[in-house]
């Protein structure tokens, strides 16, 4: 239409008389710096052409900082001509950081969005009650669509309806990155069982497959659909694979007989990721030759996430038991993995992976190290170190901070540590710099989260201020740092936090210390104290913490200020909610729709007695608590059920 009008306008071309008269009477063109543009009359503002709408609206709307429909729409329309209301809905609707702001119900998952027969039947020209036809929107917005939905379900019910919508849905660029898994169950936060259906597994791969194999760089699959996606065709371009939500024995099955896997892991694969089901600390024998037998196939590996690609299935393995094993491959570049102790990240580091620059690893662990280490030796090649340990350890300075002087070559260094110490001193700027980082020449970036807690036995230490803290880091070239203090137990045990921001961890601990702040990349929190929470603090969480999922509370005292109680907390993404360790008050805060909204919470954590005093014996109507979508209940200890179980638990 935009070509059309402007050949009228240029005197180019003529069509339908009356054509030409509407399109002389509204528009006119104006030109700048050789470019031609068509400019509405009445309102003499220029008109967006059809590939640029998404672009446009995408302008507007980051020009109003995001501030919602009409904004968008005001800054448009000031802006540009002939942009409907509709469309602007239908942007915002797209966009990521506005989703943010809002809640959503859960998706169903496990089907496709739409049977292809019933697709077909569909009046393509009156798709809702705006009579918004789907046909009309740019390329840009369906392919924003077609990423927002599961690329199975895209590929089962969009293909081969119409050639448009070919052409994007096998676009080189969508699916190049093919994920192959759709959870259908989720029986806990711990158990999920991917699985497509066979129906729609089979269309796939006999018909999908073997138009788009040429072009799949980077795959995703499960344990119940992998055979059948690598029997369908070859992937010459493949070089990334994902497994994910495997058994352990399966998954070592397919690595030892399984002809076509071990070929493309041997000849192909340079990224590899993978998920094994297992429960959370578990260690296993056959994981560790699961993990031994990757590094002696991959021939071209260079990038490994072992178990650690979700954060409620982190599987620790004892890696120094490979020892004994001589085919490590020398191409490792970067490698993310749990640790049982620190024994094994010790052994990566000393061991065969010549070549490694990045290690990332969890330690569950911090005890002295098994077998003698060179504490002299230099690790030259290595360039990024992750280290993170939720384990409370007094080995900070005979064990983390010699292993941290060898690495002289570092250029970017994250630390989540918590350190106990006798009769000393807290963890600060000057002794950072001093114990290691003035050794690390080539240091861009140092991201850490430290926790001290200094125990005075038999001498006392005067401990430094929160000022002296602060005062500590100044002058060092460190990126900004929050410290808190706190004394307990008539001054004989003091604690400092320090952490660097931006805040860059997925997890934190905090007590009533807190300052607050925000802590966008944070996804579980744990909150401990000794003394009763307020009620604000809460409020300041819900706000600090906008996308938390796991959430656990440890504290035994009532909460404080409950009379602030009938304020409304939001918590949008929490998932899992364990408070087994937790007074009776915060069941109350958290579990009664009138305090607290839990519009995704899944999981639940709790004590049998403050359930029971919450719904008063099964008692009190089911529709005042937040136990409507939840999957998988924890009930401490366990009890049987009454007969009334299903009328709060619909689910369960």
């Amino acid at each position: 239409m935009y070509d059309k009008v402007l050949k009228v306008l240029t005197n180019e071309k003529k069509y339908d008389p009356s054509f030409n008269f509407w399109a002389k009477r509204r528009f006119t063109v104006v030109t700048f710096g050789g470019q031609r543009t068509i400019y509405c009359k009445k309102e003499k503002l220029p008109i967006v052409i059809y590939e640029n709408l998404f672009q446009t609206i995408d302008e507007c709307h980051n020009a109003v900082g995001h501030l919602g429909r009409d904004k968008t729409w005001h800054e448009v329309k000031r802006r540009y001509s002939q942009i409907s209301l509709e469309m602007i809905k239908l942007f915002i609707s797209l966009c990521d950081q506005c989703a943010s702001r809002r809640v959503f119900p859960n998706p169903v998952v496990g089907k496709p969005i739409i049977d292809m027969s019933t697709l077909h039947e569909l009046n393509m020209n009156n798709l809702n009650k705006n009579n918004l036809n789907i046909l009309d929107l740019p390329n840009e917005i369906l392919f924003i669509i077609f990423q927002k939905l599961n690329i199975v379900n895209v590929l089962y019910s969009l293909v081969d309806v119409n050639r448009r919508f070919d052409r994007l849905a096998l676009d080189s660029l969508y699916i190049r990155v093919l994920d192959m898994t759709i959870i259908t169950t989720m029986n806990s936060l711990y158990d999920q069982t991917s699985s497509t259906d066979a129906q729609v597994l089979s269309k796939i791969c006999e018909k999908i497959l073997p138009r788009i194999h040429h072009q799949v760089q980077k795959l995703t699959v499960e344990q119940y659909s992998m055979k059948h996606v690598l029997d369908a065709a070859n992937y010459p371009e493949l070089y990334s694979l994902s497994l994910i939500n495997f058994q352990k024995e399966i998954l070592y099955k397919h690595l030892t007989d399984d002809l076509i896997l071990r070929d493309i892991l041997s000849k192909q694969i340079t990224h590899l990721n993978i998920d094994i089901k297992n429960p959370a600390g578990y260690y296993s024998s056959t994981i560790l030759k699961i993990f031994g037998l990757i590094l002696s196939l991959c021939k071209k590996l260079i990038v490994l996430n072992f178990c650690d690609m979700f954060p409620t299935r982190t599987i620790s393995t004892l890696l120094f038991h490979l020892r004994r094993e001589n085919s490590l491959p020398s191409t490792l570049i970067k490698l993310k993995i749990n640790g049982a102790c620190v024994t094994d990240c010790l052994y990566l580091l000393d061991g065969p992976l010549v070549c490694l620059s990045t290690l990332i690893i969890n330690v569950s662990s911090i005890v002295y190290p098994i077998g003698k280490i060179d504490s002299t030796k230099k690790l030259l090649k290595l360039k990024c170190f992750s280290f993170t340990s939720c384990d409370h350890t007094f080995k900070y300075d005979t064990l983390i901070v010699p292993l941290l002087c060898r690495m002289i070559n570092l250029e970017e260094l994250r630390l989540y540590l918590s350190v106990g110490r006798c009769d000393s001193t807290y963890i600060d700027g000057i002794q950072l710099y001093d114990q290691f980082l003035i050794y690390m020449t080539q240091l861009n970036k140092f991201t850490f989260n430290i926790k001290t807690t200094v125990y005075q036995t038999n001498v006392s230490v005067e401990l430094p201020s929160n000022e002296d803290i602060q005062r500590s880091f100044i002058g060092r070239d460190y990126q900004e740092v929050v410290s808190y203090i706190k004394t307990t137990l008539f001054g004989r045990i003091g604690e400092c936090h320090i952490y660097s921001l931006p805040y860059e961890f997925e997890y934190f601990n905090l007590d009533n210390s807190f300052q607050g702040g925000m802590f966008h990349k944070v996804r579980q929190l744990t909150m401990n104290d000794t003394i009763p929470f307020k009620h604000k603090l809460f409020k300041l969480i819900s706000q600090g913490f906008p996308f938390l999922k796991f959430l656990y509370i440890i504290n035994n005292d009532p909460l404080k200020d409950k009379q602030h109680s009938s304020t409304l907390i939001t918590f949008p993404y929490l998932t899992f909610l364990d408070l087994t360790l937790a007074h009776l008050d915060y069941a109350e805060l958290f579990l009664l729709e009138k305090t607290m909204h839990l519009p995704r919470l899944l999981n639940l954590a709790m004590q049998y007695e403050s359930l029971t005093t919450i719904t008063n014996n099964f008692t009190t109507n089911a529709i005042y608590f937040n136990f409507g979508k939840l999957i998988s209940l924890d009930i401490c200890p366990s009890f049987v059920r009454p007969e009334n179980f299903r009328q709060y638990f619909p689910l369960l």
